[in-house]
């Protein structure tokens, strides 16, 4: 994740003991014997969503109101410590850098799959590396944690799940806000749906290798390319990888296509050459 760009923890060390442990390594009811282990992972702060809202529900708001200018003065050095809108300040913030954690590791097909508020940070780097996978054939419903059942923290809910823990987070901040002050992250939130896809369009696009976001026409062809890696069964890395490699002269070519294994199955769908044709016409209008 670290060599990916992706704001993370790092991991430092694995302990290994010779303590057995009993663990039912996929959620299935055949538990087996293993060594006792602790991998040991660094950063910054370890300070999570969820730290500030067991202060909220335990009502110990000197400690709370504490803690968040502690983390303004640690870690938002660009907030400034006397402003009475340090905490909306610091809200919309991590709201910002917790959309673009996700948007970033959803563009390289990353999918954590225990998203709760007590494993966001409130850094906005990836941590909790507990069940978690990288997508290979491209699905919306993709799932890395076998217990769970009903796919609460699938790929395309990441970012819908991201926002309802910020909405929670919320709740730890009203307490120390006045009314105009609540209205703002309320907006923030609202804001938080709409601005995410943008970005997460943005993301795609330059996978695709296009630097200008057309709006209406970009989503299109997104939700396209998508469709068809979706019904083939597409890889998701490779796809965008070979999209990349093959001469666009060559992107119809059945001779050519048969040395690009993933856009091979990609053009097996029987609108490929719609999405090869807006696509072409695409890059066309941005070269200029």
């Amino acid at each position: 994740m670290y060599y990916l760009g992706i704001p993370t923890s790092r991991a430092a060390a694995l302990v290994v003991s010779d303590d057995p442990v009993l663990r039912d390594q996929f959620y299935n009811g055949f538990s087996k014997t293993e060594r006792a282990a602790v991998v040991l992972r660094l950063a910054p702060s370890w300070f999570r969503f969820g730290s500030l809202e067991i202060l909220a529900h335990n009502r110990e708001l000197t400690s709370l109101k504490k803690l968040l200018d502690f983390i303004i003065i640690e870690h938002y050095s660009q907030i400034n410590p006397q402003d009475d809108s340090r905490y909306v300040q610091l809200f919309c913030q991590v709201a910002q850098k917790t959309m673009d954690l996700v948007v970033c590791w959803q563009s390289v097909g990353f999918v954590h799959g225990v998203l709760n508020t007590d494993n966001m940070s409130m850094l906005a780097i990836t941590i909790d590396y507990g069940p978690f996978g990288f997508m290979e054939t491209y699905d919306p419903h993709f799932v890395p944690n076998s217990s769970d059942k009903e796919a609460r923290y699938c790929f395309d809910r990441q970012l819908q799940i991201a926002e309802w823990n910020l909405q929670k987070l919320s709740e730890a901040f009203i307490p120390f806000l006045d009314e105009t002050q609540v209205i703002q992250v309320r907006t923030e939130l609202q804001n938080f749906g709409p601005s995410a896809k943008v970005k997460q369009r943005s993301a795609f696009i330059k996978k695709l290798g296009l630097n200008e976001d057309k709006d209406d026409a970009d989503s299109q062809l997104l939700t396209l390319l998508l469709q068809l890696m979706e019904e083939t069964g597409t890889d998701f890395t490779m796809t965008f990888r070979q999209l990349g490699e093959i001469a666009l002269a060559d992107i119809r070519n059945p001779q050519i296509l048969n040395e690009y294994w993933s856009l091979k199955r990609l053009s097996s769908h029987p609108q490929y050459p719609s999405f090869t044709e807006a696509y072409l016409k695409r890059i066309e209008e941005e070269r200029g």
